[in-house]
């Protein structure tokens, strides 16, 4: 490898290095401790001080030093693992470099030339590297050290290293964490002891970080069953990000393909670097605290002061900058943040360079000034430049306004601005939107379009339909409903709103007292960031609406069977309106999403959301909710759900330790509250009780949730102490849910009571659902968000791997009832090796067909499967004996026969049941003789055909070779030999007695030489002259009439056999499985580093 030319003092390295070759102006050295006589002392100090300095010389035994004769100066150019990789840049350089340095005068201009050249060549090589690090050359070297150490595949893509200490036991080890796209790996080497970690991240059950007395800091990972822990890293919280991040990366490619979305930066695994795992970390986290579209890339961020106009004084935090959104969060623990859309900017003004300052115009008069911002005219200019360009194609509508002419790009602005402009009353705006029409009239006929399209979808909430407010008639709870209107009102006016609002911790203690009514469509729509999908994708629901009715699919038959279980009490779904627009947006959701689909509980969630929301508002709730506020909780596993589930069992063990000390098994709880996060209580509370939640949930996500449910339990403590069973804890909490009221609904009863049964709930002291929620704020709202997210990333690898492992548990429980002549702790071993080839063929490619064919929502034995290429590796790894020459033809032999489906795919079954036939010493010499006589006939199920004359040829070669390396190789190569002939006798003496009873014809006794000699042949025939070109032909051609009286059947070949004993012991010979399938696990990822 051409290293970029660095000076080096050579009178300090004499003791470490040894000249190998020199000339005038290159020397090539091999270092101490390498190559001939490394051994001994001398060899086990240069090693461990290659392991512990950070040095290209600590794995390059060899390097190449240019120098010019009247120069002390050395300078490294280049250094090799190999000789003969060291060799071929010696050579490189005599042949191209050497004759031009005689032209030069100056020792200058010679030094200049060389370390030009070697620039130019790592500059050629650079166009074409996948390293995109800070300091390339440093990354070379650990690249040269992680290829050597390892012996990874070469596709193998390393991000990132770290120096840290691996603790083996109670002691730890110096040495170097290297972090790649498959695989954690450790390397340390101190006084001739070493230690090699290789852990793939698809075999990960815990990652994190994790300190006690010993380890104040260190990371924590769990793999097949052992613990590992990494201290002393430099940059602990950066080193956990990445290998979160390629953790997480991993399961969602290799295990849940549902949910895996291709992000630029993570869509070839061959291109991943460490820079962008960091950048799509912060980009997550910043789409998730601001509920933004998962388009949006988070480009900049800013320190600054924002004036924040309600408390009349400036407050600390950061401004991000995404594509189409300008966001601002405070850090000095005010809770206060703003979302700024692009496209209701209206200018950027810079009052003066002194104060640093600049202030964003947004429609509604409004104005934000940002402070104290260290590049605020940089960022003034992107601002604008942000606003006046169309955004990406998720994001249609983006549009600049100047103050005094309004220029609208789209008809979603055309719609949203016609609105704003009437409200506002502005004369000079209505007559300048008057003009544009009249110049434009295009766009009115855009806009009457796009209201006669929308014909059948509901623009009404179907609370307001069922159940419209009588304001004339104000009983005392609409008194108080009204009330809550008017806090929201002074809340607005104080606050803004719509999507600029502050977000402030005011409100949320409004949303603790509860949302009015008439505004909880909105105030849903604006928390969950559903109104900025809807504003940026205007006539999208109708399209899908158009589009979607009238299909028949798998999903739309199981909407259509749910549609009259969703809240069926409630007046709204009795209805025609209501249970139309319910299957309008299940339909189109399912059409938008197919990878989700549909799943129970949608239905539930969606009656909700259609009873405040528009039909249309309600959609886009609903693709908030699916795509970023729940992930992964609407698909077949239910991946998501269960990962909460896992959450809410730390918080119960930390926050609630009476309840634990009681019920040491928290499975009943994740059993229990499974409900409860599916529908976010809606299934277990009162539709009155449980729109309350959803507003928390609309606010502070999951969190709400989690919190709820640890007042429930709270709530119930004592008595779920003195219970004495599961059923009778269910029936506690089932009746407490019952108990649960909202006093102040203003819904009649009859709504109310809608979403439960009638059930007695005087024996249980009514709960008002304000006061539980207001509890469980105070109580648990220390929980963080970020310690949320933390926890759900930390439970997924568990919950992933328990999954995988219930999977495998299911394929061998299901395998020995069928007896495939292997017990479960070789079943076991065998299907992780099976699995592990598959992922192999998946590691660098997203196009594998073993991935592209994955599904978890097959069969269990049908879930890995592997193609012809996979097997053959796997094959040869397991197979008893030494295939030779053919040993690929057998394998594919194999492959055909056993693809009973002959669809290119093997699945974990077929395989063992091939696997056991050859292994196992209950498969009997006959079933084993059997099997290879299949291999040679074609694939005709069901019959055995007799051998032809090439077949039974190819047969006898296969018999060669399977012999070939055997102890007795030379009785078993005259044994077949004698089988062969025995049996060519048989069928001349046989075809004589048929010439006596039949004319004589010229031509049978040609025949007969014809075979005789080929028996003569074959009895000398050795492995490596075997030619298995003749065998496909075979494969392919059924059996031939004209030879009938040179066939063999299965019986003849097996008695011939029978009477040979050291084909019979060589057979039956027993097969060490355990110490097989150990060593196919060691050698599984070298053969496929060595092809």
């Amino acid at each position: 490898m051409w290293l970029k030319p660095e000076e080096i003092l050579l009178k300090n390295a004499f003791k470490l290095w040894v000249t190998e070759k020199d000339n005038e102006y290159f020397v090539l050295q091999r270092r101490r401790g390498y190559g001939e006589g490394g051994g001994g002392l001398t060899g086990l100090l240069v090693g461990t001080l290659d392991t512990v300095l950070d040095s290209t010389s600590k794995v390059a035994p060899y390097r190449i030093l240019h120098h010019t004769p009247d120069s002390q100066v050395y300078w490294s150019i280049a250094c090799g693992v190999t000789k003969e990789e060291i060799f071929q840049h010696w050579d490189w350089l005599q042949q191209n470099i050497m004759r031009t340095l005689s032209v030069f005068d100056s020792s200058e201009d010679i030094t200049s030339f060389v370390q030009g050249k070697i620039r130019g060549l790592i500059a050629e090589e650079g166009k074409t590297s996948l390293v995109l690090e800070d300091d390339p050359e440093k990354f070379r070297e650990a690249l040269l050290r992680f290829e050597k150490w390892f012996e990874l595949p070469p596709e193998e893509k390393l991000v990132t290293y770290y120096s840290c200490s691996y603790w083996k036991g109670k002691v730890p080890c110096q040495g170097w964490l290297y972090l790649s796209t498959n695989f954690l790996c450790f390397y340390s080497y101190l006084l001739g002891a070493e230690v090699k970690l290789v852990i793939s991240w698809d075999e990960m059950w815990r990652l994190e970080k994790t300190s006690n007395v010993i380890l104040t800091e260190s990371i924590h990972v769990l793999a097949h069953g052992e613990d590992h822990y990494f201290s002393m890293l430099l940059h602990l919280n950066e080193t956990f990000v990445i290998m979160e991040q390629l953790a997480d990366y991993s399961i969602k490619r290799l295990f849940d393909k549902e949910a895996f979305q291709r992000v630029p930066a993570l869509s070839d695994p061959l291109q991943i670097t460490k820079r962008g795992l960091e950048a799509h970390a912060k980009s997550e986290q910043f789409r998730t605290f601001f509920r933004l579209p998962k388009e949006e890339n988070l480009l900049e961020v800013h320190e600054s002061f924002l004036w924040v106009p309600f408390s009349h004084f400036n407050t600390l935090g950061k401004i991000c900058l995404s594509e189409n959104y300008l966001c601002f969060a405070s850090q000095d623990g005010s809770q206060c943040h703003i979302i700024i859309p692009m496209r209701e900017v209206v200018n950027v003004e810079k009052p003066d360079s002194s104060s640093r300052a600049l202030t964003v115009c947004v429609r509604g008069k409004r104005a934000l000034r940002f402070s104290e911002v260290r590049d605020y005219q940089r960022l003034a200019n992107t601002i604008r430049s942000r606003c006046g360009i169309s955004a990406s194609p998720q994001h249609s509508a983006s549009s600049e306004v100047s103050r005094s002419k309004c220029r609208f790009t789209l008809y979603s602005s055309l719609l949203f601005s016609l609105w704003f402009t009437v409200v506002s009353g502005n004369e000079n705006d209505i007559c300048s939107l008057i003009n544009h029409f009249e110049d434009n009239p295009e766009d009115v006929t855009l806009m009457v379009g796009q209201k006669d399209s929308s014909k059948a979808v509901s623009t009404e909430a179907l609370m307001t339909v069922f159940h419209p407010q009588d304001v004339e008639n104000l009983d005392p709870k609409m008194l108080k409903e009204k009330m809550k209107e008017q806090s929201w009102n002074i809340h607005f006016s104080e606050y803004g709103r719509g999507t600029s609002m502050f977000f402030t911790r005011k409100t949320r203690d409004l949303i603790v007292r509860g949302v009015p009514e008439a505004l909880r469509g909105e105030l849903w729509m604006l928390f969950s960031g559903a109104v900025n999908d809807m504003a940026t994708h205007p006539g999208y629901y109708t399209e899908l609406v158009e589009q979607s009715l009238g299909t028949s699919t798998l999903a739309t038959d199981e909407i259509e069977r749910d549609l009259h279980r969703s809240l069926p009490e409630h007046p709204a779904f009795q209805s025609d309106t209501g249970i139309s627009a319910l299957r309008r947006v299940l339909t189109a959701y399912a059409y938008r999403n197919p990878k989700i689909g549909y799943c129970q509980a949608m239905n539930i969630l969606t009656s909700v959301l259609l009873l405040y929301a528009k039909e249309e508002e309600a959609f886009w709730l609903l693709v908030a909710v699916c795509e970023r506020m729940l992930p992964d909780y609407f698909n077949r596993r239910i991946i998501g759900a269960l990962v909460d589930q896992a959450v809410f069992e730390d918080l119960i063990r930390e926050n609630l330790p009476q309840l634990v000390e009681h019920m040491t098994d928290l499975s009943f709880f994740s059993s229990v509250s499974l409900s409860w996060f599916l529908t976010l209580f809606i299934s277990v509370l009162p539709i009155e009780s449980a729109v309350n939640v959803v507003d928390c949930f609309f606010y502070d996500g999951i969190k709400a949730i989690l919190q709820l449910g640890l007042a429930v339990l709270d709530y119930n403590m004592d008595a779920l102490i003195s219970c004495h069973d599961d059923a009778e804890a269910v029936t506690i909490l089932n009746k407490f849910f019952d108990s649960v009221t909202n006093k102040d609904s203003p819904l009649p009863p009859t709504v109310q009571q809608a979403s439960v049964g009638n059930n007695d709930k005087a024996s249980h002291i009514n709960v008002d659902i304000s006061e539980l929620i207001r509890e469980a704020y105070e109580k648990y709202g220390n929980i963080r968000s970020e310690e949320v997210g933390s926890s759900r990333k930390r439970n997924k690898l568990y919950v992933i791997q328990t999954l995988e492992d219930t999977t495998k548990q299911n394929v061998v429980s299901e395998l020995i009832v069928i007896n495939v002549r292997f017990n479960a702790s070789q079943l076991d071993e065998l299907y992780n090796l099976f699995k592990r080839q598959h992922f192999l063929s998946c590691y660098w490619t997203m196009k594998s067909p073993a991935l592209l064919h994955h599904d978890p929502s097959l069969a269990y034995l049908e879930q890995y499967q592997l193609g012809f290429q996979q097997f053959s590796v796997l094959f040869s790894l397991l197979e008893p004996w030494a295939f030779c020459t053919t040993k690929s033809t057998l394998s594919l032999w194999v492959f055909r026969l056993i693809d009973e489906n002959q669809d290119g795919l093997v699945n974990f079954k077929e395989f063992c049941c091939a696997l056991g036939t050859f292994l196992c010493s209950l498969g009997s010499f006959t079933n084993k003789l059997k099997f290879l006589f299949k291999l040679h006939l074609p694939p005709v199920l069901g019959k055995l055909f007799l051998l032809s004359q090439t077949q039974f040829i190819q047969f006898s070669k296969t018999l060669y070779n399977i012999f070939h390396g055997d102890p007795e190789e030379e009785l078993l190569y005259r044994a077949v030999a004698h089988v062969t002939s025995l049996l060519l006798r048989m069928e001349e003496v046989g075809r004589r007695l048929q010439e006596a009873s039949s004319p004589p014809e010229s031509a049978k006794p040609a025949s007969t030489t014809a075979a005789e000699e080929s028996s003569t042949e074959e009895a000398s025939t050795t492995p490596e002259s075997s030619d298995t070109s003749s065998s496909h032909n075979s494969q392919d051609a059924g059996p031939d009439l004209s030879e009938t009286e040179w066939s063999f059947s299965f019986e003849q070949v097996l008695a011939s056999l029978l009477n040979e004993p050291a084909i019979v012991s060589f057979f039956e010979r027993p097969v060490d499985i355990q110490a097989k399938v150990g060593q196919a696990r060691v050698a599984q990822l070298k053969l496929k580093a060595n092809k």
